[in-house]
C-alpha cells in the first residue's frame, strides 16, 4: 500500500503572544516577548513569579457561558483552537464526510486549575460542594469529546499523553491515522492551561523554572549563557490535517506538507534528558519523511531555557545531523511564549508549519550572550527571511518521550 500523503489545511492558535494566527504570527515575528508577572493567583511566595499567559481571552464569544463554566480552562483554549482551525480549512462537514473527519488534541496535564478548585470546595463544604460536571470538566480527552460533539466528527476521537510532546504526538499519530486511510481529515494539537499554584510550586520545587522574577520579558532564553530555567506558558495549538488529494479536490489552502512523523524513548531517566534519544526521534521522523539530513534548512527547537537541556539538544542536533548542523537555522518560540508543557507541540508545530509557508525564520529572544557550548545559529533576536524547503519540529518530554516532526513546502 503507498503511503498517503498528508497536508495542513486549517491552523487555529490561543498564545501567550495573540489569539487567533494574524495577531499571534505577526507578533512571533516580531520577536514580542508575552512573559509577564502572574496574575492568575498570588504567586508572591513562589521562587518563580512568571509566566506565558493568555491575555484578553473571552471564550463566551466562542461556547455558551453556561457551557463554558462547566469546563477547565484548557478546555477553552482547545476547544477555541480547534474551532478556529475548522475555519480555517474551510471544511465543511456533512452527513457523508462525518465519519471520515477525526480529532486528537490532548494535553500533558489537563484541568489541574478546576481539581485545585474543587478539592477547595470540598474541604470547605464536603461532598454536597463537588459539581456533577467535575469529571467531565477536567480530564483530558474533553476537548476532542466536546469538538467531536459540536460539530459532529464520527471519526476517530481521541487524546494523548506524554508530557511535553503531547502535542507533537497527537498530530504525528494523526497523520498516520490518515496514511493507513482510517480518516481523511483529522484535527489534531495539544492544549495546557496549568499556570496555577500546584504546578507552578511543583516545577519550582524541582527548581526547574526561571527565577528572574524582576525582568519577565527577558526571564525565557534558550541556549544565552545565563539562563536559568523554563517559563511556564499556557494556550493551545491546532491544526486541520487532510488527506493530499482530499484537500486538493475541493480547492483547500495548504500551509505545507506534514512529511515525517519520528518517535523514540530515552531509556535513560524520567526527567534528566540524553542525547542519543532525541538524536534518534529526529533521524526516524526524516527517514519517514524518506529525506536526508541535509534536506533540512531549519529546526523549530524544542529550545527550553534550562541549562541541561539546551545543551542536551545542541548535542542531539550535531548527533542527527553531522557537519549539516551548521548550516542549519536553529529557534526556539518558547522564548517568546514560554513552555506550554503539553501544548508545546501544538503552537511549535504551528509555528512551523507558518514558517515553512511564510518562508521566515522567527527569532530566539533574549540570546543576550550566547553559550560557548551551544554553538549553532539560533536565530539570536531577529527574524530571518530564508528558503525553507524543509523544517522539522522538536519536542521532549519527561519519561524520556521524544517527537519531532518533518514539514516540507508544497
Amino acid at each position: 500500500m503507498s503511503k498517503r500523503r498528508v497536508v495542513i489545511t486549517g491552523l487555529g492558535i490561543i498564545s501567550p503572544v495573540g489569539i487567533g494566527i494574524p495577531t499571534t504570527w505577526q507578533n512571533i515575528v516580531a520577536g514580542k516577548s508575552g512573559i509577564t508577572n502572574i496574575t492568575h493567583f498570588d504567586a508572591s511566595t513562589m521562587a518563580s513569579q512568571v509566566a506565558g499567559e493568555v491575555k484578553d481571552f473571552d471564550v463566551t464569544q466562542f461556547l455558551p457561558a453556561k457551557d463554558a463554566r462547566r469546563m477547565d480552562r484548557f478546555i477553552h483554549f482547545g476547544l477555541v483552537a480547534g474551532i478556529e482551525a475548522l475555519k480555517d480549512s474551510g471544511l465543511e462537514v456533512t452527513d457523508q464526510n462525518s465519519e471520515r473527519i477525526g480529532v486528537n488534541i490532548g494535553s500533558g496535564i489537563g484541568g489541574l486549575p478546576l481539581i485545585e478548585a474543587t478539592h477547595n470546595d470540598y474541604l470547605a463544604g464536603g461532598p454536597r460542594k463537588i459539581s456533577p460536571f467535575f469529571i467531565p470538566g477536567s480530564i483530558i480527552n474533553m476537548i476532542s469529546g466536546n469538538l467531536s460533539v459540536m460539530f459532529g466528527l464520527k471519526g476517530p476521537n481521541l487524546a494523548m499523553v506524554s508530557a511535553c510532546t503531547t502535542g507533537t504526538h497527537c498530530i504525528g499519530e494523526s497523520a498516520r491515522i490518515i496514511e493507513y486511510g482510517d480518516a481523511d481529515v483529522m484535527i489534531a494539537g495539544g492544549s495546557e492551561a496549568t499556570v496555577s499554584a500546584l504546578a507552578v510550586g511543583g516545577f519550582s520545587s524541582a527548581r526547574a523554572l526561571s527565577t528572574r522574577n524582576d525582568d519577565p520579558a527577558t526571564a525565557c532564553r534558550p541556549w544565552d549563557k545565563d539562563r536559568d530555567g523554563f517559563v511556564m506558558g499556557e494556550g493551545a495549538g491546532v491544526m486541520v490535517l487532510e488527506e493530499y488529494e482530499h484537500a486538493k479536490a475541493r480547492g483547500a489552502k495548504i500551509y505545507a506538507e506534514l512529511a515525517g512523523y519520528g518517535m523514540s524513548g530515552d531509556a535513560y531517566h524520567i526527567t534528566s534528558p540524553n542525547s542519543d534519544g532525541p538524536k534518534r526521534s529526529m533521524l526516524n521522523a526524516l527517514r519517514n519523511a524518506g529525506l536526508n539530513p541535509d534536506a533540512v534548512q531549519y529546526v523549530n527547537a524544542h529550545g527550553t531555557s534550562t541549562p541541561l537541556g539546551d545543551k542536551n539538544e545542541t548535542d542531539a542536533i550535531k548527533l542527527a545531523f553531522g557537519d549539516h548542523a551548521y548550516k542549519l537555522v536553529v529557534n526556539s518560540t518558547k522564548s517568546m511564549t514560554g513552555h506550554l508543557l503539553g501544548g508545546a507541540g501544538g503552537i511549535e508545530s504551528v509555528f512551523c508549519a507558518l514558517a515553512v509557508h511564510n518562508q521566515i525564520s522567527p527569532p530566539t529572544i533574549n540570546i543576550f550572550e550566547q553559550d560557548p557550548e551551544c554553538d549553532l545559529d539560533y536565530c539570536a533576536n531577529v527574524a530571518r527571511d530564508m528558503k525553507i524547503d524543509v523544517a522539522v519540529n522538536n519536542n521532549f518530554g519527561f519519561g524520556g518521550t521524544n517527537g519531532s516532526l518533518v514539514f516540507k513546502k508544497v
